[in-house]
C-alpha cells in the first residue's frame, strides 16, 4: 500500500486529477505596465475635471497641457479599460445589448423636493499604485447623501448588484437614474428597482451632466482624498474611501445645502 502522505505525485498526474492545464501551474500574473498606469491616472484627472470630454479632446489635452503625446486610439483603449468609455462611445459601440431596453430620462424639469425621490448610480475608476479599482455608489439627489457604495477590482456586474441590494434594504427611490452602460441596462439591475416599485431613468447618450450630482461626488472624492492619499494597495484604498464617504455624509458641510451635511438633510424628513 502506498503512503500518499510521503510520496509526491508526478505533476502530470496532479494536473490530470485536477482537470487543469499543466502550463497554468507555471503561469505568473503579468503586472500592469507602469507607463500605462501613469497615463490612466492622467486621463482620470482630466476626465474628473472635464466629464464632458471624449477621447479626442482628452488626447489633445494630454499633449497641450500635460506634454504627453499619445495616439487617440490608445486613449480610447485606456478609457474603455477604465470604464468611462460608455459616455462617449464610438458609433459602432453605442448600442446596448440586444433585448436590453433603454429607458427615457425622467429628470428634465423635475423639481426634487424630498429624500428618496431620485437616486443616481454610477461607477468610477480609482487609481492606486501598480493597479486600479472601481467604485460604484448610489446618491440621493435631494440631500446628496451617499446611500451605499462598494469597491471592486473588476467591472463585473455583481458588485453593482450587491450595492443596489444593500441600498434597497434601507428603502426604495421613486426614480432610479443611471447612464446607459451595459450594467445599468441589464435586467439583473433594472428588475431590482422595478420590483421595488421604482421608475427607471437613463441619461441621454453622451450627456455626462445629466447625472451631475454623482459627477460632483467623484470630483470631491478624488481631489479631496484619492489623489492626495495616493493609495498603495487595494486594502488601503478601500479603507480610505470608506472613511472619506462616511465623512462626506456625516461631517462635510455642503455649500449647496446651506452648509449642512447630507445626513442632516437626508434624515430630516
Amino acid at each position: 500500500m502506498i503512503d500518499f502522505d510521503k510520496r509526491e505525485l508526478p505533476v502530470s498526474v496532479q494536473v490530470s486529477l485536477l482537470g487543469i492545464n499543466r502550463t497554468s501551474l507555471y503561469y505568473k500574473p503579468v503586472l500592469p505596465d507602469e507607463h500605462d498606469l501613469f497615463i490612466k491616472r492622467e486621463i482620470d484627472e482630466i476626465y474628473t475635471q472635464h466629464p464632458d470630454f471624449g477621447y479626442r479632446r482628452i488626447t489633445v489635452w494630454l499633449k497641450k497641457y500635460r506634454q504627453i503625446t499619445i495616439n487617440k486610439k490608445t486613449v480610447l483603449k485606456h478609457m474603455r479599460e477604465m470604464g468611462i468609455q460608455a459616455i462617449y462611445p464610438r458609433q459602432n459601440t453605442s448600442k446596448s445589448k440586444p433585448g436590453n431596453p433603454i429607458y427615457p430620462y425622467l429628470l428634465k424639469g423635475l423639481t426634487i423636493g424630498h429624500p428618496n425621490q431620485v437616486w443616481s448610480i454610477d461607477i468610477t475608476y480609482v487609481p492606486i499604485h501598480r493597479s486600479w479599482l472601481y467604485l460604484v455608489a448610489i446618491i440621493d439627489w435631494y440631500s446628496r447623501f451617499v446611500i451605499d457604495w462598494e469597491v471592486d477590482d473588476t467591472l463585473e456586474i455583481y458588485f453593482v448588484l450587491e450595492t443596489c441590494k444593500n441600498a434597497l434594504k434601507r428603502t426604495s427611490p421613486e426614480i432610479m437614474n443611471s447612464d446607459q452602460g451595459s450594467h445599468f441596462t441589464s435586467p439583473k439591475y433594472t428588475n431590482l428597482f422595478l420590483n421595488a416599485g421604482s421608475k427607471i431613468s437613463m441619461d441621454h447618450r453622451g450627456r455626462a451632466y445629466d447625472n451631475i450630482f454623482i459627477e460632483r461626488l467623484w470630483r470631491s472624492l478624488k481631489y479631496e482624498n484619492i489623489y492626495l492619499q495616493d493609495y498603495e494597495s487595494p486594502r488601503e484604498a478601500r479603507t480610505g474611501i470608506n472613511n472619506y464617504l462616511k465623512y462626506y455624509n456625516y461631517k462635510r458641510p455642503h455649500q449647496s445645502l446651506n452648509y449642512k451635511t447630507p445626513a442632516e438633510i437626508y434624515f430630516s424628513n
